[in-house]
């Protein structure tokens, strides 16, 4: 097992020292060849990566995703040719030498940063800096919550991650640091390129930041290396497993190193070296060899590590076939949830049509969440430092503490970014199925982890309350008004605003059921009514819009509405008709992403071709798609104000009159 295994006995010095020295060539005429690209930093930790791949990483390139390897994360991912030289090296199928001379080129594997699923082997997309390092966070958690539940003989691994100065000035980096130390991730261990430039120039331009200091207020195990000296490395890494709480290495490069005239300066950061400074580079490291050539020694070299893995992976088999834990486990992995939760589901949403069961759908998303939780351990939740406002916690989930990880439900703290990244981390890493909560107004907090949850087609749900000016007295600091718009233009990304309690079940079914991609639950802090009348099998939120109320007669106009807003609508149909004779069918769109993918004929029959008016308590942008040229909208024109929630209904004219009024003013 990992944690009590002693590093391997190095290869002979000069030839360790070949093996990196290859790194730097492919990745110095890789960047050249595409003439683009981050030299510096691959060829800077080229040293650190050998080290950890030639003595201490548990990885298979044959079956890159058995479960209980390393986790390698590139964190710095602008330097994303050390990964692919070292998957080439290492000999994984789909990175071929062709593949480097293709970096950064149009259906090339090598893309300008690493991106998950693109590749073998990536565990991660990173790229926007300090992403890696807070993923990484949270695939170590979940190595420890996986451990708990299943035992060392099957989960027994750790998580590494190379960081630039870059990510560590991100203040994501803080928030994922925080909580890693707090819940003394042992199995995390991240090196830290210390180079101390960045693209403007010396880091020392814009911080003068401690950081093994920061990290030692973390709670962080912290060591610091010449970055080229390799027994150096090689101890700290054996020192960092040993340890009880997550590690800093702080290795000590020179950017670009081996590059006689550019070496140590931002100019190798984010450029090719030129043709005379990479002859000058292969004179000055010894490499004898023409541009993308290995010798074989180096190259067998290099494939012994995986030959390692190989048999790591095996052995590993072994124990999980003799494991009275294997169908668990491996159900766990495969993130199967059992169909008793979609019957929990069913049957939840039939006991509440009955009951017309009048809740706020944060509110309805805890009772959903109770029966969810019970009929699976899957599920693993957390939120923001807003549990009881999120609701996100259900009866007998216990909480992940420092040295105890057995439980289900994580307090993130007030780190919105720091969490979604985490979650990534934990649905990427495998076992679990994360949700967590915040208000829907801090997803502008949470954004840049959101995006590639979607990027990544990761099955991770956002429970998202206070979902617009209906939270009240907390005023338009905290009222939502663009953040709808902001969330539905993200691609593989769906957006549920239910309307009641058996939308919100309905959209928690749909969520668990999305497994390649994300989904943001958008809920209510006000009471609505239950809108539907009779119970039904089918799923009607799955089409991501549907006819609520149709009027006997040829309507006359169409109301469109998401969320606490439909109730609304329903009031101002029933005016309509009752004051004026007028026809108006009620549409709930509760996932526009859902009702864009529904064929032509039911978007149609849906939307009808009478006038249409669309409400929602949050800006117009992109509601023109669904009313068209001649639609109205009503809803929000700028931000909200602190009042209780039925005034501001009232102030910013969202009520049943203002509609009826709109919808005579376009149809008479």
């Amino acid at each position: 097992m990992n944690s009590q295994a002693a590093a391997l006995k190095p290869v002979a010095a000069v030839l360790e020292r070949d093996m990196a020295n290859a790194i730097r060539a492919l990745a110095m005429d890789s960047v050249q060849k595409a003439n683009s690209g981050h030299p510096g930093m691959p060829m800077g930790m080229a040293d650190v990566a050998t080290v950890l791949f030639s003595r201490f990483i548990n990885i298979d390139p044959s079956m890159p995703d058995w479960p209980d390897r390393d986790r390698f994360v590139l964190s710095a991912g602008h330097g994303s040719m050390l990964q692919y030289a070292l998957h080439y090296l290492l000999g994984y199928e789909d990175m071929p030498i062709e593949e480097l001379q293709r970096f950064r080129q149009l259906g090339s594997r090598t893309a300008g940063h690493p991106e998950y699923g693109h590749a073998l082997g990536i565990e991660t997309t990173t790229g926007p800096l300090g992403q890696g390092i807070s993923t990484a966070v949270g695939m170590a958690l979940a190595e420890r919550m996986l451990a708990a539940r299943h035992g060392a003989d099957l989960v027994d691994h750790f998580t590494y991650a190379i960081a630039g100065d870059g990510c560590l000035q991100e203040g994501i980096s803080h928030e994922a640091i925080d909580l890693a130390g707090h819940l003394k991730l042992s199995r995390l261990i991240v090196f830290w390129d210390d180079n101390a430039i960045s693209i403007d120039g010396p880091t020392s331009l814009s911080t003068s930041m401690d950081q093994p200091a920061r990290f030692k207020a973390a709670g962080w195990h912290v060591q610091s290396v010449d970055g080229h000296d390799m027994e150096a490395v090689a101890a700290a890494i054996e020192a960092a497993q040993q340890s009880d709480r997550p590690s800093l290495i702080a290795c000590r490069t020179v950017i670009g190193k081996g590059a006689p005239n550019l070496g140590g300066s931002e100019k190798t950061h984010g450029a090719p070296l030129g043709d005379a400074e990479i002859a000058a580079t292969r004179e000055n490291i010894g490499w004898a060899y023409a541009p993308f050539e290995v010798p074989d020694d180096i190259l067998f070299t290099w494939r012994e590590i995986a030959e390692r893995g190989q048999a790591a992976r095996r052995a590993w088999e072994q124990r999980l076939a003799a494991s009275p834990r294997r169908q668990a486990f491996e159900s766990a992995v495969a993130g199967n949830l059992p169909g008793a939760v979609f019957e929990a589901l069913g049957a939840f949403r039939k006991e509440h049509v009955e009951k017309a069961t009048k809740v706020a759908t944060r509110k309805a998303s805890e009772m959903a969440l109770g029966a969810i939780n019970a009929a699976t351990d899957l599920t693993v939740g957390g939120s923001a430092d807003l549990t009881h406002s999120n609701l996100t916690i259900t009866k007998g989930m216990d909480r992940i503490a420092p040295d105890d990880y057995a439980g289900r439900y994580i307090h993130y703290g007030i780190r919105e970014h720091g969490m979604a990244a985490a979650m990534n981390g934990i649905a990427l890493h495998g076992g679990f199925v994360p949700y967590g909560g915040t208000f829907l107004c801090f997803a502008d907090y949470a954004r840049g982890a959101m995006r590639l949850s979607a990027l990544m087609g990761q099955r991770i749900i956002y429970v998202m309350t206070h979902d617009s000016i209906g939270l009240g007295e907390d005023g338009p600091t905290h009222q939502p008004v663009e953040h709808l718009a902001m969330l539905r233009a993200t691609p593989n990304l769906n957006v549920f605003r239910p309307a009641d309690i058996i939308e919100t079940a309905e959209c928690w079914e749909l969520a668990l059921k999305s497994e390649n991609r994300p989904s943001v639950l958008v809920l209510s802090r006000q009471n609505l009514p239950m809108l539907r009348q009779t119970d039904s099998d089918e799923n009607r939120s799955s089409q991501g819009a549907y006819i609520l109320r149709e009027p006997p007669e040829h309507r006359a106009v169409t109301l469109i509405a998401t969320g606490s807003e439909v109730e609304i609508a329903v009031a101002a149909a029933e005016r309509l008709e009752t004051e004026h004779g007028i026809a108006a069918a009620v549409v709930s769109m509760p996932c526009w992403e859902l009702f864009e993918e529904q064929d032509a004929d039911y978007r149609k029959s849906v939307l009808g071709s009478a006038p249409r008016i669309a409400v929602e308590a949050a800006a117009r942008l992109g509601w023109d798609r669904w009313i068209g040229d001649t639609g109205t909208f009503v809803g929000m024109a700028g931000f909200g104000a602190s009042a209780p929630a039925p005034d501001l209904y009232r102030h910013f004219d969202i009520t049943p009159e203002a509609i009826a009024a709109a919808a005579l003013k376009l149809i008479i």
